[in-house]
């Protein structure tokens, strides 16, 4: 997200849950050595997905630990993880799954799995972002990592559904705060970018994004506003300090030389202006 980490992070996620598309599945399903170590349990066929919906509800992450073969790097893995879910019992539910088991079916496909290393964490906020991809091997420091900030989560949600994010750093001490998010405004009453274009407000004196800060490389001491443009996968396209407009933003984004804005539109294969 930041110049380097949020673009890293999606990357990163994108490349070790969506490895390889499905081409087979073994016949029948192993019989699973583990329960969730946490999350209701719940009469629906797919106990992943039902993880999911109970963990968005209770406004917890959930960590999956997908497995294929009953091997020792996996049992190795599962008590790695099992140690750090007891940990974050009270901030995040658990729940381990055989990728062959046809009842999960649903959540492999959500995360394309299927073929991805294994075993393989992943990690979703509250919000439905993904956070985090562990594959193979890992420590409890290591996902501990998945943890993102409230902002930092709802930025990787919005690129994540392939969307423009116009992320305004402002308070009512920055100057330029009124012309800049008069600026974000116009561009998302745009016909042409409403349905594509996310805006995210961050308050720079809110240290519980002071991580996200640092790594835009953005002064939480700032004196004016700063809006920040951020393109699928999570390329940065531009960074305006002080008052900004929706010509500049559009003006921006049309001269961004990244596959972020292929096509030059809106929408999944673009972010840009058709000229």
């Amino acid at each position: 997200m930041s110049k380097t980490r949020l673009v890293c992070a999606v990357v990163t996620v994108t490349a070790l849950c969506g490895i390889l598309m499905a081409t087979s599945r073994q016949a029948a399903a192993q019989s699973s050595p583990w329960r969730a170590a946490s999350g209701a349990e719940t009469s629906n066929k797919s106990k992943g997905m039902a993880a999911i919906e109970s963990a968005g509800r209770d406004g917890k992450y959930v960590f999956f630990f997908f497995w294929k073969e009953n091997d020792q790097q996996t049992g190795a893995m599962h008590g790695v993880f099992q140690t750090a879910m007891r940990r974050w019992a009270g901030s995040a539910d658990s729940i381990a799954i055989q990728i062959a088991d046809a009842n999960e079916k649903p959540v492999v496909d959500k995360f394309g799995v299927d073929r991805a290393p294994m075993p393989l964490v992943v990690a979703m906020a509250p919000n439905g972002a993904i956070t985090k991809g562990f594959p193979i091997k890992f420590t409890e420091q290591q996902l501990e990592q998945a943890f993102v900030s409230p902002c930092t989560a709802q930025c990787l949600k919005c690129l994540q559904d392939r969307k423009l994010v116009l992320l305004c750093i402002q308070n009512p001490k920055t100057q330029f705060s009124q012309v800049a998010w008069q600026g974000v405004q116009d561009f998302k009453a745009d016909v042409r970018f409403a349905k594509a274009t996310e805006i995210v407000t961050v308050n720079p004196e809110d240290q519980a994004e002071a991580t996200l800060l640092r790594d835009l490389k953005i002064d939480p001491r700032t004196s004016q506003a700063v809006t920040v443009v951020l393109a699928p996968p999570g390329q940065p396209v531009a960074t305006f300090a002080g008052p900004v407009t929706k010509d500049q933003i559009v003006a921006k984004i049309a001269s961004a030389q990244s596959g972020a804005c292929a096509g030059g539109k809106c929408g999944p294969g673009g972010c840009g202006p058709k000229k």
